[in-house]
């Protein structure tokens, strides 16, 4: 016992004794003194000129040291500057072995970082560049006093436990960093940083208050910010916590014209690094009316992370939110649309791959619901999204009514603009690299649409995506009373990618679709199309040139308005029969049973030697071009007459014209008014004429030859009857 007894006193009177040395010391040695000493030695081993103009204190209890009015220069400018650092240690915690800091305090931070021209920043030019060889030296030396890498720390090895290390209290106030970037002209201030800490101690949670200012000058911005929270750390500093986070943002500047915009940040968070497992609880994102809400679970760091959670963007109007945000309004053709969109879903997913269940977005009175997943090792995306009915229409700018003075000067405006477009390098539709590295399977489905005035119902559409080969496999509809369903290909696995389409339109009544679609009444007829097409290019021009298939049409039942054929013909036939026409009700359309042909596709021009169409009394016939690229039609068409066409006398069918045709022509900008398209083909009706001469003439031999006949039979039966007399009488009778 009394050994145990002298040590005790030995330990307490080396306690007593390693006290009393520091305060004599403290006492004794004044720290001011040896500034120039300082000084110097940081400017043997740096570049920086240290300026210490204010007194060096320190205290006992707490022990600590005290500096005002430091400053370091680079090269002839402020690079760093302080007007007050205190630390203080309590030194019964050290003689404890559980370091407590008492007190750290820094007033008047003053850094100024600049990037020069050449892109080097001032900071990396603080310390000399070695002497030759010296890195290689150094290298050297740090090698051979580098220690053999152990399985453990040596203190875990050992099993020591982590240290206990506490602060008391941390105070940053008036703290100014400015950075400066002369390549770019841009400049960031972070000013008035403050920063207040308490009972920082591992184990326990403590309480965080930061304020700043930002300040940046391209763009004119600033960021007004206070941060508040609970801060949590165990004492291996492997697990960290945030609770009662609410962080606010007050937002000025270019960005935001005249708004004041605030953004906040609340909730909780925690993460621990062994287990690889962080959380997101309750936590919210707010910027001006808009509002996120989120609670994540994720699990595993690496690159196959687990994540399981909700996510949610609360129903909000992006119209306001807009406003809110110094932008110019969003205009639509109906004013009351962006004004609820919402937008919900689960997350999931086994490791490296995350899954959307339940996705609902709302579009003002529009609903999708579905699911989708993203792989993280290959980036592929799976989606199935669904939604009721949406009118595209609605979200249009809206129309602009323009006076002739203006219809003037947006032609010329147009014109110019489309000059200026042709005069520019055309650009390439596809970034082929970014399509070559997609990984796609989407289903799209939609109970109606309305675009450009069009109704299409029960939409269908499927993608799919891989190495470079796109494909639309289904995109299918019902459209007014008929239907259409087609598939594409687009192979970009070569810089000259090809692509390939073919689509199938069954009885689709092409009146009120041409109406809808275009305000136009000219024709209709339930209408049947099949095309298949190949092309291959990246650009438009490429794409129209080297374009090739065929397209084949017919359309039954139906009619020409704004259009009579009826009346051309009869007016070729008039001037057959030298007469003039009395009828003046010819009505605005012209049936048609059945209309059919092909169109070749070669490039720009579609080729079409077939068109035929059945018309009361008529036949249709006619072979012309469509010039895609000017939007132009060239036709020669013709009415052969094969029964009566009209009641008017003058249009009556005789011998003559019968299975003659009256020329029409169908020639211009077919983008235009369509109904000033075709015409009688007057400079074609000589051909005409001839053709029914030639029926006249025919008509006359043949007249003459049954007269010479009917005058021979008479003669031979004059003659019979003389001779046979009464034996044969009645028998031409």
């Amino acid at each position: 016992m009394k050994a145990v007894r002298y040590a005790l006193i030995a330990i307490v009177a080396l306690i007593i004794l390693a006290v009393a040395a520091v305060a004599i010391a403290m006492a004794v040695i004044n720290p001011n003194d040896y500034k120039p000493q300082i000084e110097q030695a940081v400017e043997k081993q740096t570049n920086l000129d240290l300026i210490l103009e204010g007194d060096i204190g320190w205290s006992f209890i707490p022990l600590g040291l005290e500096l005002n009015n430091v400053a370091a220069n680079l090269e002839g400018e402020r690079l760093v500057a302080l007007e007050k650092l205190v630390a203080q240690i309590d030194f019964w915690s050290l003689i404890a072995m559980s370091p407590r800091v008492d007190t750290f305090v820094l007033d008047g931070l003053d850094a100024r970082l600049v990037v020069n021209e050449q892109g080097v920043g001032n900071w990396t030019r603080i310390m000399p560049e070695p002497a030759k060889g010296g890195e290689k030296q150094a290298a050297g030396a740090e090698t051979a006093q580098a220690p053999e890498p152990a399985g453990q720390p040596a203190e875990q090895a050992g099993g020591a436990e982590p240290l206990n290390f506490n602060v008391e209290n941390v105070q940053i106030s008036n703290a100014e960093v400015k950075y400066t970037d002369k390549t770019s002209g841009q400049t960031v201030t972070l000013e008035d940083f403050t920063l207040s800490a308490s009972d920082i101690s591992p184990g326990s949670q403590f309480p965080l208050n930061v304020g700043f200012r930002v300040v940046t000058t391209d763009p004119v911005l600033e960021v007004d910010g206070t941060i508040d929270a609970k801060l949590g750390l165990n004492e291996a500093l492997n697990e960290f916590s945030v609770s009662g986070l609410k962080a606010v943002f007050d937002m000025t500047g270019a960005p935001f014209g005249t708004k004041t915009v605030t953004a906040e940040l609340a909730g909780s968070a925690s993460a621990n690094l062994e287990n690889e497992t962080a959380t997101l609880s309750g936590f919210s994102v707010s910027l001006a009316n808009l509002a996120l809400n989120t609670t994540l679970n994720v699990k595993g760091f690496g690159d196959k992370p687990a994540i399981d959670g909700t996510l949610a963007i609360n129903e909000f109007s992006l119209k306001a939110l807009m406003e809110n945000l110094g932008q110019p309004p969003i205009e639509t053709r109906d004013p009351d649309v962006l004004k609820a969109l919402a937008f919900s879903t689960g997350i999931g997913g086994p490791a490296g791959k995350v899954e959307l269940s339940d996705v609902n977005l709302k579009l003002d009175d529009t609903t999708f619901t579905g699911s989708g997943s993203y792989t993280l090792a290959n980036g592929g995306v799976v989606f199935n999204l669904q939604g009721d009915k949406l009118n595209a229409d609605r979200y249009l700018p809206p129309k602009v009514e323009v006076t002739a003075a203006e219809t003037v000067e947006t032609d010329s405006a147009k014109a110019s603009t489309e000059s200026a477009a042709a005069a520019a390098p055309e650009a390439d539709l596809l970034p082929l690299e970014t399509l070559r590295s997609l990984l796609l399977d989407i289903d799209f489905g939609l109970g109606q649409l309305i675009v450009s005035n069009l109704t299409i119902n029960e939409i269908k559409a499927s993608t799919t995506a891989k190495n470079g080969l796109l494909k639309v496999d289904e995109f299918s509809g019902k459209l007014y009373e008929g239907s259409f369903g087609a598939n594409a290909t687009i192979d970009a696995r070569t810089d000259n990618p090809k692509w390939t389409v073919a689509s199938d339109v069954s009885n689709v009544h092409t009146l009120p679709l041409l109406a809808d679609l275009a305000e136009m009444t000219m024709l209709a007829g339930g209408a049947n199309l099949k095309v298949n097409a190949i092309t291959t290019g990246n650009r438009i021009s490429a794409l129209r040139s080297n374009a090739d298939g065929k397209v084949s049409f017919n359309l039954a039942e139906g009619e020409f308005r704004k259009l009579n054929l009826t009346r051309m013909a009869c007016q070729g036939i008039a001037l057959v029969n030298q007469e003039e026409l009395t009828t003046t009700d010819w009505g605005a359309t012209t049936p048609f049973n059945d209309m059919r042909g092909t169109f070749d596709i070669n490039g720009n021009t579609l080729n079409n030697t077939d068109l035929v169409a059945s018309l009361a009394g008529m036949k249709l016939e006619g072979e012309g071009t469509v010039d895609l690229m000017q939007n132009l039609l060239d036709y020669e068409a013709g009415l052969r007459i094969v029964g009566e066409i009209h009641r008017d006398n003058a249009c009556r069918v005789t011998e003559y014209v019968k299975n003659a045709v009256i020329p029409v022509e169908c020639r211009g900008n077919f983008s235009e008014d369509p109904a000033g398209l075709c015409s009688f083909d007057g400079s074609r009706f000589r051909d005409t004429l001839q053709a029914m001469a030639k029926n006249a003439a025919r008509a006359k031999v043949e007249e003459k030859v049954d007269e010479v006949k009917a005058k021979a039979e008479e003669k031979v039966k004059e003659k019979l009857q003389d001779k046979l007399g009464d034996k044969l009488k009645g028998l031409f009778n």
